[in-house]
């Protein structure tokens, strides 16, 4: 255990590395357009802010992808060009979180507070998610022009943001603060909860960084696109509702924000599973306590959730779709360049999480 830590230590440290140079880039880039000494300052401190300080672990699937695709070890400078494009995955994780604070009124992000409630940002923040988002494309330019799959890049970039965007405009709708507890329960349901998963988190955190991976090493085949997206979204699916129920019934210490999805008024696994089976009474509860921030009202919803026996149908989910992803990544053609282990990887990152 100790040496698998001291391996993720010095591969987060080696990805770390790599973001200096970009940053450097973008800040050249701003400084050509004569961007004013104060703004550069704010620029650099977004760049800073929003960046660092994270887990990257959909950045670092990028580089570890390659390597395994090729069957070796990564050289400096296919390591340096890997890493870069995990960063600019990274860029577009940063932009999306950041305007995702502000629409939940999030406080805080990575121990401190969110860009937005930072001094002298409020609500200029949503031009700087921007930013973040249009500096993809010029990394892009910059460093993969030459590239034989720069145009699919691109396009990848472009169809991610679509899936994400439409998925925030659903998430946003069900969980608007203008609607009556009762109109946002109604529109509840597992079919929903999953469209809003599936394109507003899991396309760019399981699957993006997959798919630069393949397009990187001319691998990016329709055949092997398609299967690499069956089994993300099967496993960023899993992870998310993975989060949903430690988020009400994992370990307060490690889970540390308990009750946000109440508070909140998220659209919840664990809400849908409990609409399923709730009695009109039940419902009356549901209805009178979701989405306020009251200590009590979101006592009283856990405690009726932990009536309908959700651990049970947590774990038989858990089991189920265990299974579903271990046949669909022994089900991989390796012959046409796709490899077990990238799958295997990811799976086992958050299947293991520790609850």
């Amino acid at each position: 255990m100790a040496q698998r830590q001291q391996i993720d230590k010095a591969q987060f440290a080696q990805f770390e590395a790599i973001y200096p140079d970009l940053k450097e880039l973008l800040l050249d880039h701003a400084r050509f357009y004569n961007l004013p000494p104060g703004d550069l300052e704010i620029l650099k401190a977004n760049l800073e802010s929003n960046l660092l300080g994270g887990t990257y672990d959909s950045g670092m699937v990028v580089p570890s992808t390659v390597s395994v695709l090729i069957g070796a070890t990564l050289g400096r400078e296919q390591y340096k060009q890997a890493a870069a494009l995990g960063w600019i995955v990274e860029l577009l994780r940063a932009s999306f979180l950041m305007s995702d604070d502000i629409i939940n009124g999030s406080i805080s992000r990575r121990g401190k507070p969110c860009w937005h409630l930072q001094k002298g940002i409020g609500l200029t923040a949503i031009n700087d998610s921007m930013i973040l988002k249009t500096s993809i494309y010029y990394l892009l330019k910059v460093l993969f022009r030459s590239h034989p799959a720069y145009v699919d890049l691109v396009e990848l970039f472009v169809e991610t943001s679509w899936h994400t965007e439409i998925g925030q405009l659903c998430d946003q709708f069900v969980g608007a603060s203008n609607e009556s507890a009762r109109s946002r329960l109604d529109s509840s349901s597992l079919p929903l909860y999953n469209y809003i998963v599936t394109n507003k988190t899991v396309y760019y955190s399981f699957y993006l960084p997959v798919a630069v991976a393949l397009h990187f090493v001319g691998k990016a085949t329709e055949i092997n696109l398609e299967h690499a997206r069956k089994i993300t979204l099967s496993i960023g699916e899993y992870f998310q509702v993975q989060n949903d129920y430690l988020e009400y019934f994992g370990s307060p210490e490690k889970m540390g924000n308990q009750g946000a999805d109440i508070r909140n008024h998220k659209h919840s696994w664990l809400l849908c599973q409990a609409l399923e089976s709730a009695s009109p009474p039940q419902k009356e509860i549901l209805e009178r306590n979701f989405g306020s921030k009251d200590q009590a009202k979101r006592t009283a919803i856990k405690n009726l959730l932990e009536r309908f026996g959700l651990n049970q149908r947590y774990f038989e989910f858990e089991e189920k779709r265990s299974e579903e992803v271990s046949q669909m990544i022994a089900a991989t053609d390796e012959g046409a360049g796709l490899k077990k282990e990238v799958f295997y990887a990811l799976w086992n990152k958050v299947h293991d999480k520790d609850m």
